[in-house]
């Protein structure tokens, strides 16, 4: 590092070095109060709390519980080491929507680096070439995934990311005069929750489609009730919330024969070997979308989580967020640079096309590394792992006493298992032991307060599945 800077000029002196050494290398440098006080008397206010008078006195927030008013650098690292063990390192068998997945160390040592990690929306490309030929990659890359012509970058999650495919819908279905849009209940519920927080106060009729007792997948049945009537949009889970692969080219027919648009929410990892969205059916869906979690992103209290949204090419200028494209300059040299970014959700507030889209440029980087480092064959290897210890950890669990298989039919990496007890309370018994068991449905559908979601990926062994079992085993017995 001394010998780029200091190359080919003056030797510098020794307060000169520590001068540049602090300021090119420190990570974070506080105020001092005489900074703070400066800066005060320039914006002509004698405190901080005179910054924030506009807010009601009665919506301020006091005092943070839990937060000390200062530490030192050791003490926080102390104090957020100690916050991190109270996860501890528990046996993890949950999915729905959280995958654990083994992540290549390289992806967030580079993804980490100082160009990428402190990188905001590229809104100038003269000096954000780096960081928009990234996030074109990334694009290249989901729309191959998904089979379709167009991808974005980025959005929120993968819940609001379907907020925003069905409002998209609605904008690029102009054959439809209604905002009505069929729902499988198969599909994840805090999906469905956010879609109705999101769309229903948008005039949007969000009418759910039931569940066959027999396949856990959509009744399609229920299906003959809507024909023939105005359908603005259906959503095609794949696989649904119980795991269990739904038949998607019917249902893409269907939609399509109804004159609606059809809206995929797919896992990544596992379209790496099933058909991918853009394939359904005759035609394929209209548009595709899910959470890029899977993709190199850790379960970390909670995120981070980033949405994904690809669609066909006569649907872009619906889409919502931006896209990075890639052309040449006046010497012929490619260059990369945001297209169909009119900056409309800063501007055009309720008309905007969309005014929940963020930029989740840090967890795409690391998507966009994850996905090259393991590529085509290597996402297939990872998916193919995961059905393989599923399919082991749904024959250990239903060896015991009890514990079966809900439904039938082909199902992905996770699988829901019927117990001879509530499963919430087991769940609790597992997690004293040390294992995070899976996803209790039971407070989001009636009659399945018997019912647990298991999920097994690459990253567990057969001793870490023998475990499991024998927990279980005890906990019922």
């Amino acid at each position: 590092m001394c010998r780029a800077n200091y190359s080919g000029g003056r030797r510098k002196s020794l307060p000169d070095f520590h001068r540049v050494f602090q300021d090119e290398l420190m990570p974070f440098i506080p105020h001092t109060p005489e900074d703070t006080q400066a800066m005060l008397a320039a914006c002509g206010v004698d405190s901080t709390e005179a910054l924030f008078d506009e807010i009601p006195a009665h919506l301020r927030v006091r005092e943070l519980d839990g937060v000390p008013p200062q530490l030192s650098e050791m003490q926080i690292t102390r104090l957020m080491n100690q916050r991190a063990t109270q996860d501890g390192m528990p046996l993890n068998f949950v999915g729905a929507g959280a995958y654990e997945h083994h992540i290549p160390a390289a992806v967030w040592q580079i993804a980490t680096r100082g160009e990428f990690y402190s990188a905001y929306t590229p809104y100038q490309a003269e000096a954000s070439q780096g960081t928009l030929q990234l996030i074109y990659e990334y694009q290249t890359m989901m729309a191959s995934l998904m089979g379709l012509e167009v991808s974005n970058a980025s959005l929120y999650d993968g819940a609001s990311g379907l907020a925003e495919a069905v409002l998209m819908a609605g904008r690029a279905n102009r054959k439809s005069k209604s905002l009505k849009v069929l729902l499988p209940e198969s599909l994840h519920p805090y999906y469905r929750e956010c879609v109705q927080a999101i769309c229903a106060l948008q005039g949007f009729e969000l009418v759910s489609l039931p569940l066959r007792a027999d396949t856990g997948t959509t009744d399609h049945a229920a299906l003959q009730a809507h024909a023939g009537s105005d359908i603005c949009a259906v959503v095609i889970p794949q696989p649904n919330l119980f795991g269990q692969l739904e038949d998607v080219d019917a249902l893409t027919d269907w939609a399509a024969a109804q004159g609606a648009l059809s809206i995929a929410v797919v896992n990544p990892t596992l379209a790496a070997v099933l058909k991918p969205p853009g394939a359904w059916g005759e035609a394929g869906v209209d548009i595709a979308c899910g959470d890029g979690q899977p993709l190199g992103a850790p379960l970390s209290s909670g995120g981070p989580y980033y949405g994904f949204l690809c669609c066909k090419q006569k649907h872009v200028r619906q889409m919502p967020g931006r896209i990075v494209g890639r052309t040449v300059d006046l010497d012929g040299k490619p260059g990369y640079t945001l297209t169909l970014q009119a900056r409309e959700q800063h501007i055009r507030r309720a008309k905007a096309t969309s005014n929940i889209c963020t930029n989740q440029g840090l967890v795409v980087t690391a998507s966009t590394i994850y996905m090259s480092l393991l590529g085509p064959q290597g996402l297939a290897n990872v998916a193919t792992s995961c059905l393989e210890r599923t399919r082991k950890l749904a024959q250990a669990l239903c060896a015991i006493d009890g514990v079966e298989r809900v439904y039938s039919g082909a199902y992905g990496h996770e699988l829901a298992l019927r117990l001879p007890r509530p499963a919430q309370p087991v769940l609790e018994a597992l997690s004293a032991r040390n294992i995070i068991g899976g996803f209790a449905p039971g407070r989001h559908y009636a009659d399945m307060d018997d019912v647990l979601i298991v999920c097994a990926t690459e990253t567990k062994t057969d001793e870490d599945i023998a475990a499991y079992a024998a927990a279980l085993k005890e906990v019922l017995a």
